[in-house]
């Protein structure tokens, strides 16, 4: 086995393989990253881990004021639970111009980061 080059070994505390390209996810994108993983994984599609994820898939074709609250609820109880790195500030739930949803979670980690995860599920 060959080693990995000292310069491409991640130096943060927050990191991992980067989804989609080459190299890593660090700090804020590691945290983003993270969330997104989480709130895109529909539960019981893992099957090493069938708790994974959230339910947000399930109030997708609601009408998005009586969806917004369980939208908002999936979120907190799918990152408290899989992401304890991030404590989340606020959650806001929009629609643009073309009715597409976007999520977007508002998050402070312990070290002191803090940051926005929009998510499009």
């Amino acid at each position: 086995m060959i080693a990995p080059a000292a310069a491409s070994i991640p130096r943060r505390a927050h990191w991992q393989l980067a989804l989609g390209g080459d190299g890593y996810a660090q700090a804020l994108d590691d945290l983003r990253q993270a969330i997104a993983i989480i709130l895109t994984t529909r539960r019981g599609s893992d099957p090493l881990r069938p708790e994974f994820g959230s339910d947000l898939w399930r109030y997708l074709d609601h009408p998005i004021d009586r969806a917004r609250p369980h939208l908002v609820r999936e979120v907190y109880a799918a990152i408290r639970r899989w992401e304890p790195r991030v404590k989340i500030e606020r959650v806001s739930v929009d629609l643009d111009e073309a009715h597409h949803l976007s999520i977007g979670v508002h998050f402070a980690a312990a070290d002191g980061l803090s940051g926005l995860a929009e998510v499009r599920p």
